[in-house]
C-alpha cells in the first residue's frame, strides 16, 4: 500500500484511515521521493499514528515529521519477516533518520585448506559459505591477524606462499634460509611431521596455546632422553617463545563464543563498541558512532544498531550476544537473530562470571574511546568558538580553570582545579588542595579557601591566568568567587561562570550564571558549548573524587603482609616472590593473588581489601 501527495503537506489523518493493523514496514520519503526513514511495526497504524499526535514528541522527531510528503507500507506475515525487510531496506537506502553503521568492512579470517597435503595459514577478508577448509576468526584488526600469523609462522615454521608458488618450487626459498618454513615444496619434511606443527598453530589460533606447550615439553624432554640435543633445542626454543605469547588475562581462561556491545555515553557523543569472543579469547574491539537521527533511548539505539549490524549485513552471527543495556524489543530481535543464523542466539544483558568481565571490558574500551574522541583538537576548537559566542566574549577563549570539592561527610575534604586549553586536558597543570581548618562539610568555605590559595600564587608570581574561571554550583558558589577575586590584589578581571544543576541533576537540564546570578544563561543541551563546560566539570569532579580518595585512603591505610590474618611467612614468601616485591602486590587484582600457589580466592579478596583500605 503507498500513498502519495503533490504538494508538500502530508494529509495524515486521510492516510491512517487506510493503514493496516497488520505488522510490517513503513518508508517516510520526502519531497523529491527520497527516504527519510525506514521503520518496522507490529501494528501499522499505531505505530503511524504515532508520529502525529499533538504532543509529546521530541525536536528531531518533529522535524522529520515536517519533512514527510509521503509513506510507503508493506505488510509482512511477522514481526520476524519484518525486522529482517527493516534491514535488508536500510542496507539498501541508507536513510539519514536512521542509525547509519557507515562500516561495510569485511572482517579478516584465517583459513587453513583441508585438501592440501601441506596447507598454509592464509589470510582472508571473505568467508565462503562452501569450503573445503577451515575458518578461525573473525578478528577486527588486520594487522593484528597479519602479526598472528607471522608469529605462528616463525614458531612452528608453517609456509606462507601461494599454492601455485608451492608446486613449482625445485629448491628452498628465502624463508627456509632463515629458518621460517620446514621446505615441505621440495620434500624436506614428512608430511605428518608438518601436519604436527601446523596442528601446534591452529591450537594456538584456538586459545590452546597452554596445551601447546605442555605437548612440546613432553617432546623435548624425550628428544633429551633419546640424546637428540638439536631437537630438543629447538622445541625449547618453540616453549620459550609460546611463553612470551602467553598472558594471564582472565577473558582467556573461559571458553565460549559472543559478541559483547557496550554502550557509552557523555555530553557530546556517545559510542558502541564491539567485541568479538571466540574460543573465550578477545579478538580486538571495533567502535560505532552512528548517527541517532530520531534521538532514540540506550536500547533503542542499542536495538537498531544490532539488528542493522547482522541482519542487513553478510556477519557470522554468534550463539551469544551480550549487550550493556536493555535492549527494546528483545525477544523480537533475538527471534531474527536466529532466523538469520538458522539457530538458536541468545541475546541478554545480565550475565556473570567470565561474561561480566567480557562485558566490563567492553564497557572500559567503549568508555576510552569516546573520550578520545571527545578530546579530539577539531572538536573542542569548534566548542571554544561556541562558548565564545554563547558568553559574549570578545575572543576565543584560550585556558579554562574549573574547580569541584569532594569529601566524605566532612572527612579528607579535596578541592581541584583543572585546567583546559584548545588541545583539551591540561593535566600538568592541574592542582589539588588538602583543605584545612575549616567546618567540616562547608563546601563554600572550601571552595573559598581553595580559590584564594589558587589565585593569590598566581597574583605573586604573576603566572598564566585563564580566560573563564568556572565554579561548579549555583549562586552563592558564584557570589563567593566573585568576593574573593576582589579581595586579591593583582588578579585583574576575570570572567567567572557559575553552573548549576537543574531540578533533576540530569546532564543537560544546567543553568549557567555569568558573572552575577541575574546574568542567567539557559543553553539547550545539544549545545557544543555546554559539552565543553560539562566536560570540564565532570573532570574537575572526577579529579577531586580521586584526590579525596587517595587521601582518606592514606590516612586510614595501615594494613601490611604481616598483619593480615592467615598470610604467614610462607605465604608473604610467595606473593614477594610471584609479584616480585611488595608494590607489585599491591597492584595485583584479587584474580592476580588468587593464582599464587597457596592463596586461595576468599584470602586473596582478604589480601586486597586490607591492602586498599577496604577491610
Amino acid at each position: 500500500m503507498a500513498t502519495s501527495s503533490e504538494t508538500r503537506s502530508f494529509d495524515s489523518r486521510a492516510f491512517l484511515k487506510h493503514v493496516s493493523e497488520a505488522p510490517g514496514v513503513y518508508r517516510m520519503l520526502d519531497a523529491d521521493g527520497e527516504p527519510l526513514y525506514v521503520g518496522k511495526a507490529k501494528r501499522l497504524k499505531a505505530r503511524l499514528a504515532s508520529y502525529f499526535r499533538n504532543s509529546g514528541l521530541n525536536t528531531k522527531t518533529r522535524a522529520l515529521v515536517a519533512r514527510i510528503c509521503d509513506i510507503q507500507v508493506t505488510v509482512t506475515h511477522s514481526e520476524t519477516e519484518a525486522l529482517l525487510l527493516e534491514q535488508t531496506l536500510i542496507k539498501q537506502q541508507r536513510p539519514p533518520y536512521n542509525i547509519l553503521l557507515r562500516d561495510d568492512k569485511s572482517y579478516p579470517y584465517v583459513f587453513v585448506s583441508d585438501r592440501h597435503p601441506f596447507p598454509a595459514l592464509e589470510f582472508r577478508r571473505v568467508r565462503q559459505k562452501r569450503s573445503d577448509g577451515h575458518y578461525f576468526g573473525p578478528f577486527t584488526s588486520s594487522a593484528a591477524v597479519r602479526e598472528s600469523l607471522a608469529l605462528l609462522q616463525k614458531i612452528f615454521r608453517i609456509r606462507n606462499c601461494e599454492n601455485s608458488v608451492f608446486a613449482h618450487r625445485t629448491r628452498p626459498c628465502l624463508q627456509y634460509q632463515i629458518g621460517r618454513c620446514t621446505a615441505p615444496c621440495v620434500g624436506y619434511i614428512e608430511q605428518q611431521d608438518y601436519q604436527r606443527d601446523l596442528k601446534h598453530a591452529v591450537m594456538c589460533l584456538e586459545g590452546k596455546s597452554d596445551e601447546v606447550t605442555r605437548q612440546l615439553g613432553v617432546e623435548m624432554e624425550r628428544a633429551a632422553e633419546s640424546l637428540e640435543f638439536e631437537q630438543a633445542a629447538w622445541l625449547r626454543d618453540q616453549i620459550q617463545q609460546l611463553r612470551r605469547l602467553q598472558t594471564q588475562q582472565a577473558v582467556d581462561i573461559e571458553g565460549g563464543d559472543a559478541d559483547v556491545f557496550a554502550f557509552a555515553q557523555r555530553p557530546g557523543g556517545f559510542c558502541v563498541t564491539l567485541l568479538p569472543i571466540r574460543q573465550g579469547r578477545v579478538l580486538g574491539s571495533r567502535h560505532f558512532t552512528p548517527s541517532n537521527g530520531l534521538d532514540l533511548s540506550d536500547g533503542a539505539l542499542l536495538g537498531e544498531l544490532i539488528g542493522q549490524y547482522y541482519i542487513g549485513g553478510e556477519r557470522e552471527i554468534p550463539s551469544e550476544v551480550i549487550t550493556s543495556h536493555p535492549v527494546e524489543d528483545a525477544q523480537l530481535l533475538q527471534s531474527g537473530l536466529a532466523a538469520r543464523a538458522g539457530r538458536a542466539v541468545r541475546l541478554t544483558h545480565q550475565v556473570r562470571a567470565h561474561r561480566a568481565q567480557w562485558l566490563q571490558l567492553a564497557r572500559t574500551n567503549a568508555e576510552q574511546h569516546l573520550a578520545t574522541e571527545l578530546a579530539s583538537q577539531q572538536q573542542l576548537m569548534r566548542r571554544f568558538i561556541e562558548l565564545r559566542d554563547l558568553l559574549g566574549l570578545d575572543e576565543v577563549p584560550t585556558r579554562l580553570e574549573c574547580f569541584d570539592i569532594s569529601h566524605s561527610h566532612g572527612e579528607a575534604t579535596v578541592a581541584s582545579c583543572v585546567v583546559f586549553d584548545q588541545n583539551g586536558p591540561l593535566k600538568s597543570d592541574y592542582r589539588r588542595f588538602n583543605i584545612e581548618g575549616v567546618t567540616p562539610g562547608d563546601d563554600y568555605a572550601a571552595m573559598r579557601q581553595a580559590l584564594e590559595r589558587r589565585y593569590r600564587r598566581i597574583a605573586s608570581e604573576d603566572a598564566k591566568r585563564p580566560d573563564l574561571l568556572i565554579v561548579d554550583g549555583g549562586k552563592g558558589q558564584l557570589n563567593m568567587a566573585r568576593e574573593v577575586l576582589s579581595q586579591i590584589e593583582g588578579i585583574g578581571a576575570l570572567q567567572v561562570l557559575g553552573v548549576a544543576k537543574g531540578t533533576t541533576r540530569r546532564p543537560g537540564l544546567e543553568t549557567l550564571f555569568l558573572e552575577t546570578p541575574e546574568h542567567s544563561l539557559e543553553v539547550d543541551s545539544t549545545s557544543s558549548a555546554l559539552h565543553l563546560i560539562q566536560h570540564i566539570r565532570d573532570e574537575a569532579h572526577r579529579f577531586a573524587i580521586t584526590g579525596h580518595r587517595q587521601r582518606r585512603d592514606k590516612a586510614r591505610r595501615t594494613s601490611t603482609l604481616q598483619e593480615i590474618p592467615g598470610v604467614g611467612p610462607k605465604r608473604r614468601r610467595e606473593l614477594l616472590r610471584y609479584f616480585g616485591g611488595l608494590q607489585g602486590v599491591k597492584r595485583a587484582s584479587r584474580e592476580d593473588l588468587a593464582r599464587v600457589p597457596g592463596i586461595s580466592a576468599q584470602l586473596a579478596g582478604q589480601i586486597h581489601a586490607a591492602l586498599h583500605g577496604q577491610g
